[in-house]
């Protein structure tokens, strides 16, 4: 068994005032198991530059030349993270969502397009 211990402890992490840490829920509920690299790498980086609403308004040009990301993959990558609902976005502005399992009712918004699970569930609900 590994005995854990400081290797440097003059650099523990600490909760920066500007916020911004990874929830572990990331990995211990899979969802970066979803993820490729560029989405991975988006991802990462609208963790770090959101404020503590998870909002933040980089233009695609500057998170292509931040990434090393051509606009096409950029497109791709931020697709995917809206597809498994991780953020949310709404040019210019993105929103880092919370982990917590959305109800269905957070997980429509103005505009966005709809399983057709989703509204079969939405009609249940309003017959019910």
């Amino acid at each position: 068994m590994v005995q854990k211990h400081l290797i440097y402890p003059q650099r523990i992490r600490k909760i920066p005032k500007h916020f911004s840490w990874l929830d572990h829920r990331l990995v211990s509920d899979h969802h970066i198991d979803h993820l490729n690299h560029p989405a991975a790498a988006l991802y990462l980086f609208l963790v770090t530059v959101a404020d503590a609403q998870g909002l933040s308004y980089y233009s695609d040009r500057v998170v292509s030349q931040r990434l090393s990301m051509n606009a096409d993959i950029l497109a791709q990558a931020r697709h995917d993270l809206i597809r498994i609902d991780l953020i949310a976005y709404q040019k210019p502005l993105y929103q880092v969502l919370a982990l917590d399992t959305p109800t269905e009712a957070t997980k429509t918004y103005p505009g966005q397009l709809q399983s057709l699970a989703q509204i079969f569930k939405q009609i249940g609900e309003g017959v019910s």
